[in-house]
């Protein structure tokens, strides 16, 4: 396929506004054709396509006959084996797989890439980038890999890395493999790989402080890859910039840094203090959206190091907690929305964001879908930023910690109703028994509390939603002919505190978290006055101090702008407390870290919970449908594909949990309907 061309609409502000100021006419590759117009059987990114809105056309598997679905087959990644021992606890299979040209591709915690028959799950290769098991990441997963095929070339030229499998390793490599064999590109890079910590501005002190879990993004010929870097350790933890590298040769293309580093850029004024522009982090971990078309792709940051302490980076930190649109072909900064200002909260936009058009007041807008930890979903105008359903900035409470400022005001929604609670009480307090709620409201009423944005605080803070959400990276899917967004939301509350450095014994400590529990977690935020304890709110009982659903899926209807279903989101399964029925357990709803896809059938899917299933949903009402049993739960967002051969729908799902409370297992499960 040859290059077309497009028109690319230039956004500028005057006088406060964004307005459309220009066209200009300019040539996409056929990749970005291919992308725009995915075979209805495929899965090729993430999000099904690099848009992003993991709704797929396939109907085969519909809502009267979803109850018929059952295990087609299950492959392993070998990783729950003695070999891969390591740091097992803390691997978490999160991957989400690609069918692109016959060819299912999947990653693994430890970077390893698989390519499968999708009808069989039979093993075709296999690479291995040979990950230190014995280095502790924080976050120890791959959520996928990327697929890009070479324009210049016509794939079925049988050349090597014509197609091509883009993969992130934890430990900071970005490598490209042949599709069709599973051997390293040779003229990529250093012999198929790019070292990703190279020329970073702030350096990690360590392996583990910088890591990618995310697949990267493919626009026009270019790959975009953002990093996850560790929260709280420092003020100048590793920076996080934004990469675009040719897809051909692995040349470095543009650098762009969400800490602004040039003094012209007006963001560079909302970093106040001596060491404001040399904070790290505000990186993107997330998935990052490509709109191939308008040469955008949409990148979700984090917060600014360290999460809880703003003193040496006082300002709104713009780019920071936003989502920002830049020109994929430069980097440049086209347009920028900021959820959070001067995050204290761990309030990253953890959500991928989901490029779609909306129809309203009689017309189509293509728009970005971005859901936030704070347990909002903006809808913002894709060429400009604007929200197209109005935002507001409203007071929130200011902070009574010496040399921190808080931002005095936070962006909520006007019209569309929140994704999750934005206030727990101490009448709100839940508990299994009396004794339980007793100590929740005990709990509560000796905390500050002020509602949504309450800073950290010396005598502790409730923070709620907390840094799990709200909405979490599970994201949304957007269902297109009923314009219904889904999104799973938690509902857990978790307490903050900041004590003063000088007043710290470590060794006097006792309630470390040993795994990802209700244990309290210490960081050292080095380059503060404060260390940081933070730990969620259960009951002595083991239940969350928060009512339930702990967990549940929400949708909202963009026709009329409200909330259309809320049902509790799975069970509890090993955190469920003592003496619940099952009718009380599917009350409650579970914990849930995963995202869902919806179809043209009217099924949404989604594993995330707790309780070791796959669940299937109406996406008119909320009904569940039905759960397909898995070997541990479903830690990760699936996918739907129609069998190249036999031309029917599978739905598939990585089901490793975590090594801990999700479970441990290495399996990769694929449905189809019973015939």
């Amino acid at each position: 396929m040859g290059n077309t061309s497009i028109v690319r609409r230039e956004v500028v502000r005057v006088a406060g506004v964004m307005v459309v100021v220009a066209t200009t006419a300019f040539p996409v590759s056929g990749q970005a054709a291919r992308a725009q117009s995915t075979a209805d059987g495929e899965w090729r990114a993430y999000g099904r396509d690099a848009l992003g809105s993991r709704w797929s056309p396939l109907a085969e598997i519909t809502r009267e006959n979803v109850s018929r679905l059952e295990p087609a087959w299950t492959y392993h990644t070998g990783e729950t084996a003695p070999e891969f021992a390591g740091r097992r606890r803390q691997r978490s299979l999160e991957v989400t797989p690609l069918v692109a040209d016959g060819r299912m591709f999947i990653s693994t915690p430890l970077g390893r890439v698989m390519a499968l028959d999708p009808e069989t799950g039979r093993e075709l290769w296999k690479f291995d980038p040979k990950v230190d098991r014995a280095i502790t990441f924080g976050d120890f997963t791959s959520r996928g890999v990327s697929y890009w095929v070479d324009s210049r070339r016509p794939a079925p030229s049988g050349t090597a890395c014509v197609r091509r499998v883009i993969v992130a390793t934890i430990d900071g490599r970005l490598i490209a493999l042949d599709a069709d064999r599973g051997t390293p590109c040779a003229s990529f890079g250093d012999r198929g790989t790019v070292d990703l910590r190279a020329s970073l501005r702030n350096k990690p002190f360590e392996t583990a402080e910088y890591e990618v879990t995310s697949p990267p993004a493919i626009i026009n010929d270019i790959i975009v890859v953002g990093s996850s870097v560790a929260d709280n350790n420092r003020t100048d933890a590793a920076s996080g910039e934004v990469r675009a590298f040719d897809a051909r040769r692995g040349a470095l293309r543009w650098t762009w840094d969400p800490v602004p580093q040039d003094s012209a850029d007006a963001a560079w004024r909302t970093w106040i203090g001596p060491r404001a522009h040399a904070t790290g982090a505000a990186n993107a971990w997330s998935v990052i959206a490509a709109d191939p078309a308008q040469d955008l792709v949409f990148v979700p940051t984090g917060s600014a190091s360290p999460d809880y302490f703003g003193g040496e980076r006082l300002g709104d930190n713009r780019y920071a907690n936003s989502i920002v649109a830049l020109r994929a072909s430069t980097g440049r900064v086209v347009w920028h929305f900021q959820v959070v200002h001067h995050d204290l909260w761990d309030y990253d936009v953890a959500s991928p964001p989901a490029l779609v058009t909306l129809r309203k007041d009689g017309k189509e807008i293509p728009v970005v879908l971005q859901s936030t930890k704070t347990g909002q979903l903006f809808v913002l105008n894709r060429d400009t930023g604007v929200p197209v359903f109005p935002v507001e900035e409203r007071p929130v409470p200011a902070s009574d910690v010496a040399g921190e400022r808080a931002s005095p005001t936070q962006p909520f929604n006007a019209v569309l109703p929140p994704l999750s609670p934005q206030r727990l009480t101490p009448d709100d307090a839940f508990g299994a028994t009396d004794g339980d709620r007793a100590a929740c409201r005990a709990r509560i009423e000796g905390l500050r509390n002020e509602g949504p944005f309450t800073p950290p605080s010396e005598r502790g803070t409730l923070v709620y939603p907390s840094s799990i959400g709200g909405a979490h990276w599970g994201g949304v899917t957007y269902d297109p002919a009923r314009q219904i967004v889904v999104v799973p939301v938690n509902r857990i509350p978790i307490e903050v505190k900041l004590i003063p450095r000088a007043s710290f014994d470590r060794n006097t400590v006792t309630d470390v978290a040993e795994t990802r529990g209700p244990g309290a977690q210490y960081t050292d935020m080095r380059g503060t006055p404060y260390v940081m304890r933070r730990q969620f709110m259960f009951g002595p009982g083991g239940a969350p101090c928060s009512p339930p659903p702990f967990g549940s899926l929400v949708a909202i209807d963009l026709n009329t702008g409200t909330k259309k279903w809320d049902v509790p989101l799975g069970s509890l399964g090993p955190m469920l407390p003592p003496g619940v029925d099952s009718a009380q357990a599917a009350a409650l709803g579970s914990v849930n870290l995963g995202g869902a896809i919806t179809t043209a059938g009217g099924v949404v899917f989604i594993g995330a919970a707790l309780d070791r299933s796959l669940h299937a949903f109406d996406v008119e009402t909320g009904r569940e449908l039905w759960r397909g049993s898995l070997p541990a739960a479903a830690k990760a967002t699936p996918m739907t594909f129609r069998g190249p051969r036999d031309g029917r729908q599978y739905v598939v799902v990585a089901a490793g949990g975590d090594g801990e409370l999700f479970g441990w297992s290495d399996a990769i499960v694929a449905f189809r309907l019973k015939q």
